[in-house]
């Protein structure tokens, strides 16, 4: 396995540290009112993972969840407060925040749930209404401004 296929993130005290392995399953922004409001920003940036992809390499005893919907546990740091990850369970992936895996390229290639949008953005990438289809959503396009 070469180094680019190993990335390691950190919360923000750097108490918990984690690794991906591999390469993401998929890269985007999510923009529904529950990223939005756990992100405290307009757009989440996901990278998405095999579980198994996903290891907590150090502080396992500081993490926390909260489970706000049966697609949702959302994971952070008790000590700082700093984001991790999201695991879905019903999808059998893991979301683990772009912003903390600072070796990773970002490469963006959807954007999910734009029709919850409060920050339209015109990049040429796919807009999706809801989820693709074999995520359970409609899987519509949505032009780029709403």
């Amino acid at each position: 396995m070469s180094s680019t296929d190993r990335h390691e993130g950190a919360c923000f005290c750097g108490i918990v540290r984690l690794e991906v392995t591999g390469q993401p399953a998929a890269m985007g922004y999510c923009h529904c009112e529950s990223c939005r409001a756990w992100s405290a920003g307009p757009v989440n940036a996901f990278t998405l993972w095999n579980p198994e992809a996903v290891r907590i390499v150090q502080g396992a005893d500081s993490v926390a969840s909260y489970q706000n919907s049966s697609r949702s546990v959302r994971r952070w740091c008790r000590e700082c407060g700093g984001h991790l990850m999201t695991d879905h369970p019903e999808w059998g992936i893991v979301d683990v925040y772009a912003a903390i895996l600072p070796t990773l390229a970002f490469t963006p290639g959807v954007h999910v749930n734009y029709a919850e949008s409060v920050l339209p953005i015109r990049d040429g990438i796919a807009k999706l209404r809801d989820f693709p289809r074999e995520l359970g959503g409609s899987g519509q396009a949505m032009a780029e401004s709403l």
